[in-house]
């Protein structure tokens, strides 16, 4: 039985978008360009709460222009955003796999290699040697007190290694469609029950909710965020929408159980959460094969929502585009309206976005190339609305290593029509 485990501007810039504004409507104005001038009174991003620069004003110009506000009949106009760090400061499935770790609620497994195809031997051999083999197969480990269990899982989670250094993961896969180690999160989980994950999700929520910002929480050796918070602004971005018309999704990386707890706390329901999905066994518990998209069937974690992954899996959920044809960026009216993200993991599907693509600055090379770069005038960036990042002192590597490669490594970056994107440097900080 399977289960949808189911998301500054210069001067210049601006003085020619106030001249194509005076010009007229926006009908009127170039495709290609975001006119700040509001064109019909539909309900408004709130004042109170502040962004950089004009950026309200342009996301208000997209709302305006495309809700249903002011008009009667046609589509709904699509909003998709990530859910980490773009909703929320913080990753809450990090959030989720640091409260399991302490509690103990992570299942021992008969064979580590088992819970990823790519898992390395090396990396095999260093969780059996760190979380043992003391407690029985489909146990719960001892990690509240074992630390050494708890680092391993945590260094393969966050950089794909061991805590000595070494490759967790080995193998071929398409490096725009998927990360091992993000596979390995619903993976982590297997053998517990959806309720179950959401239980513990739900605590790791009232826990990061109620601690401070800024605070702090070391699990093993490792220092984590203690806390998470709803941006205001994105809460407020994503009613407006929905007062004004727009279908609103979440489209995340992170587990689906562990997003939809998150996503109702600004109404967006499960319906519209799209997140790694697991399968579930006869009996109704996680398994470690995953749901795929863009005619790949269930796999091991070959297809995920992660970069070009994302774009796939809006066009299938939202727009009913299927086989490979997801994969491909679709005309127009059947894309998203708007994009908002703060990785390079987000990038495909927020460029495709009609509207406007919204960036919270987290100093990431190919979403910042293509956000500074900003070839159809549409790219919106803020920083990050709570610690924000310090100004980068370096440039982006646009012009050569910005790129994740489909089969790994890095290249340039390249506009639709092919031209190589110069280095950029940071601005909006």
């Amino acid at each position: 039985m399977r289960i949808r485990l189911v998301l500054a501007w210069t001067s210049a810039v601006t003085a020619a978008l106030a001249v194509a504004a005076a010009a007229g409507p926006v009908a009127a104005a170039p495709a290609d360009r975001m006119s700040v001038t509001p064109t019909a009174r539909c309900p408004q991003l709130s004042d109170e709460l502040p962004w950089y620069g004009d950026n309200r004003a342009r996301l208000q110009h997209v709302i305006d222009e495309r809700g249903t506000c002011h008009r009667k009949g046609g589509p709904r106009p699509v909003a998709a955003f990530d859910w980490d760090n773009t909703i929320t400061k913080n990753d809450v499935t990090d959030a989720t796999i640091s409260w399991s770790l302490r509690h103990d609620k992570i299942l021992r497994p008969a064979r580590w290699k088992d819970t990823s195809k790519w898992l390395t031997d090396t990396a095999d051999r260093a969780l059996t040697e760190a979380c043992g083999t003391d407690v029985g197969v489909g146990a719960p480990l001892p990690t509240s007190t074992r630390a050494r269990c708890a680092d391993e899982i945590l260094q393969i989670r966050e950089d794909g290694s061991t805590m000595s250094g070494e490759a967790a993961f080995a193998g071929e896969w398409n490096h725009r469609r998927t990360v091992p180690q993000y596979a390995w999160v619903p993976q982590l989980f297997a053998g517990h029950t959806v309720p179950e994950l959401r239980a513990y999700t739900e605590a790791a929520r009232t826990e990061a909710l109620a601690a401070p910002v800024g605070a702090t929480r070391t699990v093993g050796t490792h220092v984590l965020p203690a806390y998470v918070r709803y941006y205001e602004q994105q809460r407020d971005l994503v009613r407006t929408l929905r007062k004004a018309g727009f279908d609103v999704w979440i489209v995340s990386a992170g587990s689906e159980p562990v997003t939809e707890v998150w996503s109702r706390g600004i109404g967006i329901d499960r319906a519209h959460t799209v997140a790694i999905r697991s399968v579930l066994d006869r009996k109704g518990r996680i398994t470690t094969s995953n749901e795929g998209c863009g005619g790949v069937g269930v796999t091991r974690g070959e297809a995920i929502p992660y970069i070009d992954g994302k774009r796939c899996w809006i066009n299938q959920e939202i727009y009913g585009i299927k086989g490979r044809a997801a994969w491909n960026q679709q005309a127009p009216d059947r894309r998203i309206t708007l994009g908002g993200g703060d990785a390079d993991t987000d990038v495909t599907f927020v460029g495709d976005a009609t509207g406007a693509h919204l960036v919270l600055n987290r100093n990431k090379n190919e979403v910042m190339c293509r956000a500074y770069d900003n070839a159809d005038g549409r790219w919106v960036v803020n920083p990050m609305f709570i610690e924000p990042l310090p100004r980068r002192t370096t440039a982006y590597p646009c012009a050569t290593a910005a790129r994740t490669e489909p089969g790994g490594g890095f290249g340039p970056v390249r506009r639709g029509d092919g031209s190589v994107v110069p280095d950029q440097h940071d601005t909006v900080y």
